[in-house]
């Protein structure tokens, strides 16, 4: 069985490690993707505070161990008819299944700030050179409306007020977010104990909050709680770029551009489509959800390759590891109808099952303890 994974991010080698483990002698692999390495993206930023990423990995490494043919190249567009992925070079490849893994895309919000992304690491460490030196005091971190995975601004600030406390700096830091609560997605008990641990910090917080940056310095607040000023004077503003669905030609997608799935993370109105991670229009993105859908459709595909093993719908639990300059926090909760339940939050990994790490997702990892 022909089958074709568009990206190598998390969900794409995922699926196509679990295939491996799955349905090896009864499927074909090929992996398409324009990058030439793979990383664990959430903690390179983080390099600026002394945090050490997992060193990079070769994708074609990675697809040599997998037995997957690797064709470095982007996905284009999809005839569903004639089972052809077109690809932006020209090329087109047939397939039986295909998983749609290629991430969305990053936009910018807000030009004037530091946008935290991937590529950020450079801009944060002259931040923090700026702050250690006393030409920074006042920071500002904000969430746009549209934002994907609010937990690296949150580590940001935290690690921010940390630097500040170990060089006896007297720090002015606010964080601005659309959400109700901080890091809302994981239930009210998270949410709580947050308020109460960036109060510990000193950093003040903005809630149910729209806004405009219409300087370096300057924060324009628009329906924020609590509102006691509708602008904030800053130094420094760091902001989360927005995210964008691929907007593939030949998928279905929302007017955002993410493709959506159902209970198995099948495209609707295909049989042999897939797709998994931030591309798809599952609200919440985050590496740990991206491997979960990779789990459901890699099953699905194995399935229908023959193999002997039991598809699952993707019932999603939310797993996180905060960083905060001191003892880190395990964040969890199961989502069930897009809702948080069982929200917890603790100082030592909750299940002892759980290594901990950024990133849950058992197949890569074990792909890459193969790999040394």
């Amino acid at each position: 069985m022909r089958v074709v994974i568009g990206g190598a991010g998390v969900a794409g080698l995922e699926a196509a490690a679990a295939l491996r483990r799955y349905a090896a002698d009864r499927v074909r692999v090929a992996i398409v993707a324009p990058d030439p390495t793979f990383a664990f993206r959430a903690l390179q930023p983080l390099s600026a505070f002394g945090i050490d990423p997992r060193q990079e990995v070769g994708v074609r490494t990675l697809a040599d161990r997998l037995d997957a043919e690797l064709v470095a190249d982007r996905v284009g567009w999809v005839d569903r008819l004639r089972r052809t992925v077109g690809c932006r070079s020209g090329k087109t490849i047939t397939f039986d299944a295909l998983l749609l893994g290629v991430g969305a895309t990053l936009r910018v919000r807000f030009p004037k700030a530091l946008a935290l992304h991937e590529g950020a690491a450079a801009a944060l460490s002259e931040l923090v050179s700026d702050i250690t030196s006393a030409h920074v005091r006042r920071v500002g971190f904000v969430a746009p409306e549209r934002m994907g995975w609010p937990l690296p601004l949150y580590e940001t600030a935290l690690m921010t007020a940390a630097l500040g406390r170990d060089h006896h700096l007297r720090l002015s830091l606010t964080l601005v977010t659309r959400e109700a609560g901080p890091l809302h997605a994981f239930g009210e008990q998270v949410s709580a104990e947050m308020r109460a641990l960036l109060d510990e910090h000193g950093i003040d917080l903005v809630t149910s909050a729209r806004c405009r940056v219409p300087a370096a310095d300057r924060i324009i607040l628009l329906g924020a709680q609590p509102r006691d000023a509708d602008e904030l004077v800053v130094d420094r503003v760091v902001a989360l770029p927005e995210l964008l669905g691929p907007g593939l030609r030949g998928v279905p997608s929302d007017p955002y551009g993410f493709i959506p799935i159902d209970q198995l993370c099948r495209v609707p109105g295909t049989t042999d489509i897939y797709a998994a991670g931030d591309g798809t229009d599952f609200p919440v993105k985050h590496g740990g959800i991206a491997a979960q859908q990779a789990e459901v459709a890699a099953r699905c595909i194995a399935a229908s390759a023959g193999a002997d093993v039991q598809p699952r719908p993707f019932h999603p639990i939310l797993d996180g590891l905060l960083l905060t300059g001191g003892r880190p926090r395990y964040l969890t909760a199961r989502l069930i109808g897009g809702h948080p339940f069982g929200s917890r939050i603790a100082t030592a990994p909750i299940s002892t099952d759980e290594a901990p790490a950024k990133v849950l997702a058992p197949h890569l990892i074990a792909l890459l303890e193969e790999l040394g």
